[in-house]
């Protein structure tokens, strides 16, 4: 029997590993002059590659049962192989990372892997067609046909084009009778309606509140970034698959931003903040309060866009205060698009799961046909969180390849 894997990622080359038996011939088609790219990529060269606390909570897919895939058996099954494969990790604040802090460390680790079990690479070769004749797959590419009883899709999606990921494939799958829900950028920055490029370059530490139609959605704390025309960071990424989906829809996005959430998580809390450092100060000016607890371009953006002078609180108006208190701890962006593929981290969308066996991950449309890794409609979250659904979902597939002797 011979088994053909098209794409040597993540979760590519671990399906390899786990299809390989005695009986079973397996080859790694790459398109790349080597395995791994994108791992060498992750975490700008870190390697984030997993995290202590897994659970369908931290994807986003258009299929609702995800707990069938994602659960703790799966997760466990997962860390046991990367343990076994002599991969130590370095945790901290439940992120995990490769002791070495080098993402060559993991790559190593899953390329020796897959050697010393006898898996066959083949790299620089890019495949146009794949078609199925006499219960044989026909694997068309620049350097030949090559022909398998089982095939394994581990091709990634969209996001880092600079890898080699350019989503080829999707037609292709799409011939074989595969839905593909439409494949967005993921873990992205997004695109902001109001100017405020006065404050590129501003980092903070906030609260972040997602709105979609007016109603709240999700809320997420960590560092944010303003740039040019754009917000980034952390805990934007973490909610941009649901706003790239959302803007896919037409539907209405907005984030709410508070500035000092650790002081005041109202408007009220934060005038009250103002009154007492005010009083604790002797009647500062309002911009030397306000740059004790903010960068000091946002300072200067509150103060100049709401026409406040900068004067002691008790010359400025009752209302002049409320509306900067309202802006600091509830400032509304509304967002009208994304930064790209080539700013992603990760692809929204890809082969839908309904047409996948959710325990094997073989085609319902075409049998002998897997599926692993980002080509699903599986996004996750930012923080290790895409390469443990690569990892697991490689398992999963490999595993049942190599124990189905069909």
């Amino acid at each position: 029997m011979r088994t053909i894997v098209i794409g040597g990622g993540s979760s590519g080359l671990i399906a390899s590993i786990h299809a390989k038996t005695s009986t079973n011939e397996v080859i790694i088609l790459e398109r790349n002059y080597t395995c791994g790219k994108k791992i060498l990529m992750t975490g700008n060269g870190h390697c984030n590659y997993f995290h202590t606390n897994i659970t369908k909570d931290n994807y986003f897919s258009s299929y609702t049962m995800l707990e069938n895939l994602i659960n703790k058996e799966n997760i466990s099954k997962t860390l046991k192989f990367l343990d076994g494969i002599g991969i130590i990790p370095k945790i901290k604040d439940g992120y995990y990372y490769p002791y070495s802090n080098q993402a060559i460390s993991v790559l190593n680790a899953l390329t020796e892997e897959a050697k010393k079990k006898g898996v066959k690479i083949v790299t620089n070769t890019f495949v146009s067609n794949i078609k199925k004749e006499n219960n044989l797959f026909i694997i068309e590419t620049n350097n030949g046909e090559y022909q398998a009883d089982k095939l394994i899709v581990s091709v990634g999606g969209l996001s880092y084009p600079k890898s080699g990921s350019d989503g080829s494939l999707y037609q292709i799958l799409e011939r074989l009778g595969h839905n593909i829900i439409r494949p967005l950028p993921a873990l992205v920055g997004l695109k902001t309606k109001e100017n405020v490029k006065v404050l590129k370059g501003v980092r903070s530490d906030a609260l972040v509140t997602h709105f979609e139609n007016g109603m709240m959605v999700r809320k997420e704390v960590g560092e944010i970034q303003h740039n040019e025309d754009s917000i980034s960071g952390i805990c934007i990424m973490q909610l941009s698959s649901k706003i790239v989906r959302g803007l896919d829809k037409n539907l209405e996005e907005e984030i709410h931003i508070n500035y000092v959430h650790d002081i005041a998580k109202t408007k009220e809390k934060f005038l009250n903040f103002l009154y007492t450092q005010n009083k604790l100060l002797d009647g500062p000016l309002i911009a030397s309060i306000l740059d004790q607890v903010l960068n000091y371009k946002l300072t200067n953006y509150f103060l100049k866009t709401l026409k406040i002078p900068n004067l002691p609180i008790d010359k400025i108006s009752y209302e002049k205060l409320l509306s900067l208190s309202e802006n600091i701890t509830n400032f509304k962006l509304t967002i009208i698009g994304d930064n790209g593929f080539s700013s992603s981290q990760v692809t929204s969308g890809g082969v839908s799961l309904s047409d996948i066996n959710i325990n094997t991950l073989e085609s319902k449309k075409v049998n002998n046909l897997y599926f692993c890794g980002e080509v699903l409609d599986v996004s996750g979250d930012c923080g290790g969180y895409n390469l443990a659904f690569a990892f697991l979902s490689g398992i999963i597939a490999g595993k049942s390849v190599g124990d189905n002797k069909k």
